[in-house]
């Protein structure tokens, strides 16, 4: 059970239209699934995250990310800094495991835990199943940006779902997720994403940068960019173990 905001597509632009009054969210989630779905295809990228925190100088990292989404599968392959060089992370439906090259060891690690010490989580470079783990609790209509914009309150189907909680400001025109905000399973606002600008990348939408505010530790922020986006069919052999030990030698 997972999710992501990663990828979204164009593709249901006119179809967005229908949903302009009263949304049959059970169709627009599913919507928004597909429209981020590259089922048919894989997905790669460049990724630099620049963490900031209160005292301390910025942490720049830059990864190779890789996903193939009928297989429910990702790896990413850390470039810099370069003593993280060589470190990886292999996912596998709910299943996540880290390589350190040093020890030449996996460590079984979670979905739900925060990536590299930043404010990104695991789960947000795994694909998206809205409809799947979340119901409609509430919406509202409003504007963000100048866009006319649904606000909807997403709550958990199940207590496996990384964000118990979210709420997402969703275009009514091409169904973008513009922010989100993601609650505890008590309520307490965790973090805010901001997708100020997407990309296009053969029919779909990436963004070219996010903006992840830690809501809890504050002053805690990491912005994330995607650079050199492709569909290229990837070797089955990337989404292995073995490749996470062959990578860097």
């Amino acid at each position: 059970m997972k999710k992501t905001i990663i990828v979204l597509t164009g593709s249901f632009i006119l179809a967005a239209s229908a949903f302009a009054q009263a949304p049959d969210w059970n169709r627009t989630l599913g919507r928004i699934d597909e429209m981020g779905d590259f089922e048919n295809g894989d997905f790669s990228a460049e990724i630099t995250l620049v963490s900031q925190k209160p005292g301390e100088d910025d942490t720049v990292i830059q990864a190779r990310y890789f996903r193939r989404d009928r297989d429910d599968k990702f790896v990413i392959v850390m470039l810099k800094p370069d003593v993280q060089r060589g470190q990886g992370y292999l996912s596998i439906g709910d299943d996540l495991w880290f390589y350190d090259p040093e020890s030449r060891k996996f460590a079984f690690s979670s979905l739900k835990d925060s990536f590299q010490d930043s404010d990104a989580q695991n789960s947000d470079f795994s694909s998206s199943s809205l409809r799947e783990d979340y119901s409609v609790e509430s919406y509202a209509d409003g504007k963000l940006g100048g866009a006319d914009i649904w606000a909807a309150v997403l709550v958990a189907k199940d207590k496996g779902v990384a964000v118990p909680k979210r709420k997402l400001w969703i275009r009514k025109d091409n169904l973008l997720v513009m922010k989100e905000e993601h609650y505890s399973l008590s309520g307490r606002l965790m973090r805010t994403i901001a997708i100020p600008k997407y990309q296009s990348v053969s029919g779909k939408f990436v963004p070219a940068s996010m903006l992840i505010v830690d809501a809890i530790k504050v002053g805690e922020r990491t912005q994330i960019t995607f650079a050199s986006p492709s569909v290229e069919k990837l070797p089955d052999s990337v989404f292995t173990k073995t490749y996470l030990e062959r990578v860097n030698q």
